[in-house]
């Protein structure tokens, strides 16, 4: 019979982030990061539509206007308003980068999972082949691949998913390792649970607070890669564009003193990571003053 102490840890991912969420005013950082990321997605989601200006017109007698009251961040080499434009990016930003972080999220647990239950061979296996993924550069394997692949937004949301679950995965390992000799789980196997059974009610509620938190920073990881490819031409195509793409355009134009065009896109590609960035922080404060 176990005791106490080797009873499992009864954590959900939802009731675990409901605990967590219950703001504190001694969390600053996890309030600041969830208030900034909460201003993102709403002026991402629905600015465009509250704006109402169209992103693609062109205002030929505006070209390279300052910020002013009809443009408040002023207009590019087209006469396009920068403004409608840095919120429709936003939004192609954000449609890329959450399901691409949803997709390494999922490669990256099951192949964990697989690899801290399976037989030691099995382990082995998949720990070497993880190795040599490790060692590849990651941003030159997303040019490389840019460059051969038809870029639209499925095959970003798989290009940045696919290439980035191998951290992810070799924490879940590692976890899994922790936890798979544990009492409960043998309990759990002579009760006639499989390998699905354990990691789905045992190993990932165990688990739980470190997956929710890597995913946090997984999501700034993401809009990182995406801008970086934009930067290079090898992201959002046209006529649709990202932070990263804008940030490019601008710099082509720096000559031109238009700093209008560079520093927005800038900002919100570090405000995002930023929002990551203290979501993650606060998270682990919470869980470590538990």
């Amino acid at each position: 019979m176990l005791d106490a102490t080797q009873q499992p840890v009864r954590i959900g991912a939802s009731s675990f982030l409901a605990r967590l969420l219950q703001l504190r005013p001694g969390n600053a950082t996890l309030t600041a990061g969830l208030v900034l990321a909460a201003i993102i997605l709403l002026a991402s989601a629905i600015g465009p539509v509250l704006y109402g200006r169209d992103p693609y017109a062109l205002h030929t007698a505006s070209v390279l206007a300052g910020p002013s009251a009809a443009y408040p961040f002023g207009t590019d080499d087209l006469g396009r308003n920068a403004f409608a434009r840095l919120l429709v990016a936003g939004r192609s930003t954000l449609y890329v980068a959450l399901p691409a972080t949803a997709v390494a999220f999922v490669v990256g647990t099951l192949y964990g999972l697989a690899s801290g239950l399976g037989p030691r061979l099995l382990d082995q296996a998949l720990m070497r082949l993880l190795d040599a993924v490790l060692a590849l550069p990651g941003l030159v394997v997303l040019i490389f691949f840019g460059a051969i692949v038809p870029l639209n937004t499925g095959s970003l949301i798989l290009l940045l998913g696919l290439i980035s679950w191998p951290s992810l995965a070799r924490l879940v390992r590692n976890e899994t390792l922790a936890q798979r000799d544990r009492d409960f789980v043998h309990a759990s196997r002579q009760l006639g649970g499989g390998l699905a059974h354990i990691a789905g009610t045992h190993l990932l509620r165990v688990m739980a607070p470190v997956l929710v938190v890597n995913f946090t920073f997984l999501v700034g990881d993401m809009i990182f890669a995406l801008s970086a490819l934009s930067f290079l031409g090898l992201g959002v195509q046209p006529p649709h564009t990202s932070w990263g793409g804008l940030l490019q355009e601008g710099l082509e134009l720096v000559a031109l003193d238009a700093w209008w065009l560079v520093l927005p896109p800038g900002l919100m590609i570090f405000a995002a990571m930023l929002a990551t960035s203290l979501i993650g922080q606060g998270l682990l404060a919470r869980g470590g003053s538990r």
